[in-house]
């Protein structure tokens, strides 16, 4: 690393104020550039002043100095990412994406730095490292395994084709989330024959008529406008009775970003693909590994690609004879009950509604009246509050700092039983124009211990859920209510974290197929009888829900979850033997894994046209590449761990603690496994995940 002079720290630029929450208010798509050049020149310079004047090196004199200098970095460069996908507009996503690529130069060159590495390397061979704490020691690990995924043993020329190539990808990696996005947000249908819209619930109908308003068509009182935005996607899949319509839906919706469809302008991810796989090999092959499946495997809990695959062969063959079950049953129902001879990939959703209203006489989208926003929240509350003796309150935005980036957005804080702060965060959770499909949670500012006090986390929670419409509050499917709790259990594990390091605080650090056990683990409270009450309340009557509603939704509990086990399972192998099998050179790979992997686990074949992975974010933008099995994975941990509050009661105190003070509050300090048997005694057994999903008694 050259040396570099400290450089000037940019005047009245929000980004590199680090004295409280992010002001969103002031952040503009000109602070973003200033912000990261100053930051990226401070760090190398305090890097090489850390480096050269310190001899010989310690702890706290290498290690602990670089874990506050990269967290700054990482607090300036967080709410440019989340605006990105929260509030995308051009001019914002063009500074962010010309700061990707410093970015990336920046963490290639730490991890390549040879004198870096050396002084890590004798911390680890010092006297001092068995004195550290159980964390640091973590930290030096870790990073001596990155160092080496870094590319730190490679020659001059290689490390360089090594930095070119992680800087392409994260490139291509924004890249491919633009144009998913950009397609959604390109195609809407305009409505005006109501008798095309039957069998839609009236929240649909007005949530339609309000976008119809909102994008000002002509006439937009008589009008319906529906988006490939889910809420107003699935309702149409779910409840059109037009076939027609829900085909011509399904088929803007499966064909975004592809070759295919009326609605991509240029934006074919089929050679961003191509192009990431090629590099992700390319990128293996350099650091001695067969394939991108076992580099990603060098920092999971898997021990070795073989594992995986016979992991998700064993489910799938354990699922496939009730998932065929499942499908011929809907068939028959089609045939018989509603005259479609021929059962297409735009009838599932459709169909399989009727069923279960047929077999249980009952539908998620009657139990919305039940579930009003604000009291699923504050069942949700108090649910964490029985297990772990914290409690959450609101604070009002726009007040004491708390800057939001849009009116939706809403502001929390966990407080201890004696009124401490453990953490906040920000809760973003309705649907619009220029927000990234889907529901995550990410790290705004992570846990440090710093001369001046405890930096408390703070985590953002977004989901896209239907917005209030017709002067009702924002009413949810039960489905929705486990989206929440499943993101509001990741957003726990890095709030609550003890851990005074970021890079092992919280998710940091955490093997990425652990990392969704305390978020599926959050989901089963939504099945309890003792939570239900505490969740639902009509938002009229504030009456709970009905004790038939409730056993309905019960009984259906499992209603096709063979089906839905195999196309999670078909997603994973996919994803798993795309990277493992991958052959330089060999075009048209990614249709051709495809079909092998639904060959084998596949009960339902969608059309020729479908171009599922042109939009599948979570391997080509996000961090799931050759790991999407993480949540199959990770579902035996969080079954097997909610059985030991089967085993004691689900509100047991003294089982809260243990998960807490075991998962939650560890991070990623130590390994999952080891966490794991200390809440559980054991290793993690699948019996519970095949109880709960209904293949075995």
């Amino acid at each position: 690393m050259t040396s570099v002079a400290t450089p000037q720290r940019p005047a009245n630029n929000p980004l590199v104020d680090f004295s409280d929450l992010p002001r969103f208010d002031a952040i503009r798509p000109e602070h973003v550039a200033p912000a990261i050049d100053y930051l990226l020149a401070r760090n190398r310079a305090e890097v090489n002043r850390l480096l050269d004047e310190v001899h010989p090196q310690a702890w706290h004199t290498l290690a602990d100095p670089l874990e506050r200098i990269e967290d700054e970095l990482s607090r300036a460069w967080s709410p440019v990412s989340h605006l990105n996908s929260v509030m995308n507009n051009a001019e914002l996503r063009e500074a962010h994406n010309a700061c990707l690529p410093k970015l990336s130069e920046y963490a290639s060159e730490m991890g390549q730095d040879a004198r870096l590495h050396a002084a890590f390397r004798a911390i680890a061979e010092s006297a001092e490292f068995q004195n550290l704490e159980q964390p640091q020691r973590k930290i030096i690990e870790n990073a001596l395994r990155d160092f080496r995924l870094s590319g730190i043993d490679l020659p001059p020329e290689e490390q360089t084709r090594y930095r070119e190539i992680a800087q392409e990808l994260s490139q291509l990696n924004s890249k491919f989330s633009e144009n998913v996005l950009d397609c959604t947000n390109a195609w809407f249908i305009v409505i005006r024959d109501e008798a095309r819209l039957k069998g839609l619930p009236d929240s649909a109908l007005e949530l339609a008529r309000e976008e119809a308003k909102r994008r000002e068509v002509e006439d937009a009182e008589q009008a319906w406008v529906f988006t490939l935005e889910f809420p107003s996607y699935i309702a149409i899949m779910t409840h059109a009775e037009d076939r027609a319509l829900r085909e011509e839906l399904y088929s803007a919706y499966v064909t975004r970003a592809s070759d295919e469809g009326p609605h991509n302008k240029g934006l074919d991810n089929t050679p961003i693909m191509e192009r990431i796989l090629e590099l992700r090999h390319e990128k293996s092959r350099l650091l001695g590994f067969a394939n991108y499946a076992e580099l990603s495997l060098a920092t999971k809990m898997a021990r070795n690609t073989e594992e995986v695959i016979a992991f998700l062969r064993d489910l799938a063959q354990r699922t496939m004879p009730m998932a065929k079950t499942e499908l011929q049953t809907l068939r028959d129902f089609a045939k018989a009950s509603l005259g479609i001879g021929a059962l297409e990939a735009w009838d599932i959703a459709y169909v399989s509604e009727k069923l279960k209203l047929a077999q249980y006489d009952f539908s998620d989208e009657e139990l919305r009246p039940w579930f009003p926003i604000d009291r699923v929240l504050s069942g949700l509350f108090e649910i964490v509050q029985r297990l772990y003796g914290i409690r959450i309150e609101e604070r009002q935005t726009g007040t004491d700092g708390i800057h939001v980036w849009h009116s939706d957005v809403r502001f929390f804080q966990i407080l201890h039983a004696d009124g401490t702060l453990q953490g906040q965060f920000y809760l973003d959770l309705f649907a619009r124009p220029n927000k990234r499909g889907g529901a995550w949670m990410d790290d705004c500012i992570t846990r440090q211990r710093r001369e001046e006090g405890v930096q408390n986390p703070v985590a953002y929670l977004v989901c896209n859920f239907t917005p209030p419409v017709g002067g009702k509050p924002a009413l949810l499917t039960h489905d929705e209510v486990l989206t929440l709790f499943h993101e509001f259990g990741h957003g726990l594990h890095h709030m609550l974290t003890r851990v005074d390091w970021p890079s092992v605080a919280g998710i940091g650090g955490v093997a990425w197929d652990a990392v969704e056990l305390p978020s599926q683990f959050m989901e089963n409270w939504c099945w309890q009888p003792e939570a239900l009450p505490l969740i639902s309340g009509h938002y009229q009557t504030g009456e709970p829900l009905p004790q038939d509603k409730f056993d309905k939704l019960l009984a259906a509990r499992n209603f096709q979850s063979g089906m839905q086990m195999l196309r999670q399972l078909e997603f994973s192998l996919f994803d798993f033997r795309l990277h493992a099998d991958y052959k330089p050179g060999v075009a048209g790979q990614v249709f051709a894994r495809l079909g092998e992997v639904r060959d084998e686990v596949s009960v339902l074949r969608p059309p020729s046209f479908n171009r599922f992975p042109h939009s599948f974010s979570h391997i080509f933008a996000g961090g799931y590449a050759a790991g999407y099995y993480s949540y199959k994975w990770a579902e035996v941990l969080s079954a097997d761990a909610f059985a030991a509050f089967e085993e004691n009661g689900i509100f047991d105190r003294d089982t809260g603690e243990r998960f807490l003070s075991a998962v939650l509050e560890q991070g990623g300090s130590r390994e999952p496994m080891e966490l794991f048997i200390e809440f559980r005694g054991r290793e993690p057994e699948i019996d519970a995940l095949l109880r709960h999903s209904g293949i075995a008694a």
